[in-house]
């Protein structure tokens, strides 16, 4: 502790600068997981992309992304057995931040889309395992999360089936694709907009102080639905049809009206990417902030609105 005491100015400093290294670096190689389909399909160009990006990640960080950051900074490895060194947890998760950062950003510069969330895990379970032992791991919760890498991409392509199918259904087997997009299009933009609302009032409004009650959060979560469905209805009623590109393809008006559908939902991904992926630059971080700041390894770790801000 004598070591934590005569540095933690030092400490402190590399802390925010190596969080804010990682969430640099999440931010870089991660956004394409956004905005990949946006800009891919042409509803958005890249410079938009980045902007919708950059806002909605940062709404998504700030507003929702307590939860994910507080399993990062004390569910991975067991902070009690550090208790008679805590100056090795201080050096080792600035190690794991250090070291995740590093990699990111050599895979961003060649290309490479690589996990922001396996790259922290792998580093903070290097560290509990190199500082003290394979005891040092939680590897109960490491079962969970990894359980979780292979039900993710499985369940967002069952969901992704059924909701391509529906649309099949709905708009493009039928006799007029283009009313019927017309039709269901802000029934998708309501679902974008009430199942996100839905999670950040839930999960993560309390990690800045803002508490609803149930039916409160529901209300909200619903009338934010309805709003984002009349915007897209608004939206695409705008949309002028192009009857000569129809002739070549039946269909390119129908996806010219999916344009702000692909809007939504890309900024939809990116608040859902930021409220999750914040928590590997920040979880580190607030390990390392909480020990210096309270002098004790402790079984939680503080994750404040002004870290989510940082991150």
């Amino acid at each position: 502790m004598e070591i934590i005491e005569q540095h933690q100015t030092i400490f402190l400093i590399m802390a925010f600068g190596f969080g804010l290294y990682m969430t640099w670096g999440i931010g870089a190689n991660d956004v394409a997981n956004a905005m990949g389909t946006s800009v891919g399909s042409g509803a958005l160009t890249v410079k938009q992309a980045i902007i919708v990006a950059a806002i909605m990640e940062f709404a998504g960080a700030y507003l929702a992304g307590g939860g994910v950051a507080s399993t990062i900074s004390k569910g991975i490895i067991d902070g009690s057995v550090f208790e008679p060194v805590p100056e090795l947890l201080v050096m080792g998760m600035l190690s794991a931040l250090l070291a995740a950062g590093v990699w990111l950003m050599v895979a961003t510069m060649r290309g490479w889309p690589v996990s922001t969330t396996h790259t922290i895990i792998g580093a903070v379970v290097g560290v509990g395992v190199a500082a003290i032992g394979m005891d040092a791991v939680h590897w109960d919760k490491m079962g969970e999360i990894v359980a979780s890498w292979f039900v993710s991409p499985v369940l967002g392509g069952f969901f992704a089936l059924l909701l391509t199918l529906s649309i099949r259904k709905l708009i493009l087997n039928t006799d007029d694709p283009i009313s019927q997009a017309r039709k269901w299009g802000p029934f998708y933009a309501f679902l974008v907009g009430w199942l996100v609302s839905l999670v950040t009032i839930t999960k993560g409004l309390k990690h800045i102080k803002i508490h609803l009650t149930n039916v409160e959060g529901q209300i909200l979560a619903l009338v934010i639905g309805v709003a984002l469905a009349i915007i897209a209805k608004l939206m695409m009623n705008r949309i002028k049809t192009d009857e000569r590109a129809d002739k070549d393809f039946h269909y390119a008006s129908v996806e010219k009206l999916f344009i702000p559908l692909m809007v939504f939902t890309g900024a939809a991904m990116a608040f859902a990417h930021g409220s999750n992926d914040v928590a590997n630059g920040i979880g580190p971080m607030a390990a390392v902030i909480q020990l210096i700041e309270t002098k004790a390894v402790s079984a939680k770790s503080a994750v404040t609105p002004f870290m989510l801000f940082i991150g």
